[in-house]
């Protein structure tokens, strides 16, 4: 009841300024739909640091060259066929991100409360980790609302795994999970940070409700899980992952960790297109 009580008072809050930072650009987009709307206050006051912290070097910089270049690689991946207007589109990206980590600075040097959505998500949860060892040098009001494992409706009960699939009309609704983040819990969250930048494995992973440090092929077991003797379209079989599996991996990994095992020999490519997703593949011993 009491921490209803304080739920409810936070939510009286005027809302207007607060600052609204998401880890996914999807997510970042639905709330800038709702913000003003559904949520009160400017829909320019949403910031997205879609940085995916779960990969990759994390010693270096959030803004370093190295992340800039691991991120736009994310985005060439998923754009074949592409148009010269769209590589250009492609090579800003990188920069954005770090324009988005500015206007978060200058709002924290502002005094502005900041709203944090998060989930288990493994991108979304380094993010937050990796927030956290930046908020240490600020003072500023830190809310968090972490996006809860399922909601009940009348007619069933609904699963989540990351922001980017709730309804953005439904954004509203999960303000009763909101709570003030304490300094102690911000020292908390930047330790545990730290404590991954020392490990700095390739990739971070959520494991029994942990951020562990794994190894780049610890998701190649789904892979093997669909794929067989039977040649299927690159674009099926991640889609077959991507729905057996609902823990926040994107296509775009799977698509690099099979370019990856093809490579090794593995997987083999039994007819071949420009657009990499509409490939066939089949296991190689077929």
């Amino acid at each position: 009841m009491k921490e209803d009580k304080e739920r409810t008072c936070i939510q009286k809050r005027d809302d207007n300024a607060m600052i609204e930072v998401l880890f996914g650009e999807s997510e970042a987009g639905s709330m800038k739909t709702v913000k003003g709307k559904k949520i009160p206050g400017d829909p320019d006051k949403v910031v997205c640091l879609g940085f995916r912290m779960d990969i990759g070097d994390i010693r270096k910089s959030v803004d370093s060259q190295y992340r800039k270049e691991l991120i736009n690689s994310m985005y060439v991946q998923e754009q074949y066929g592409r148009k010269e207007e769209t590589d250009l589109e492609l090579r800003t990206t990188d920069d954005l991100h770090c324009n988005e980590l500015e206007r978060l600075r200058k709002y924290l040097k502002d005094g502005e409360m900041i709203r944090v959505w998060y989930s288990d998500a493994p991108y979304s949860i380094c993010g937050f980790y990796s927030l956290c060892g930046a908020l240490q040098n600020y003072e500023n009001e830190i809310r968090v609302v972490k996006l809860p494992e399922y909601t009940i409706l009348k007619d069933g009960i609904v699963l989540h795994s990351r922001w980017g699939e709730v309804d953005p009309e439904t954004f509203l609704q999960y303000l009763s999970w909101e709570k003030i983040l304490s300094g102690k819990e911000v020292k908390m969250y930047a330790q545990i940070w730290d404590e991954l930048k020392e490990d700095n494995s390739p990739l971070r992973a959520v494991v029994n409700g942990r951020v562990l440090g794994v190894p780049e092929d610890f998701y190649d077991f789904l892979i093997w899980k669909q794929l067989t003797d039977k040649q299927v379209k690159e674009a099926y079989l991640i889609g077959m992952i991507l729905g057996s599996n609902q823990i926040g991996i994107g296509d775009w990994w799977y698509a690099k960790r099979i370019d990856n095992l093809i490579q090794q020999g593995k997987i083999k490519v039994t007819e071949d297109s420009e657009n990499k997703f509409a490939r066939m593949i089949c296991l190689a011993g077929a």
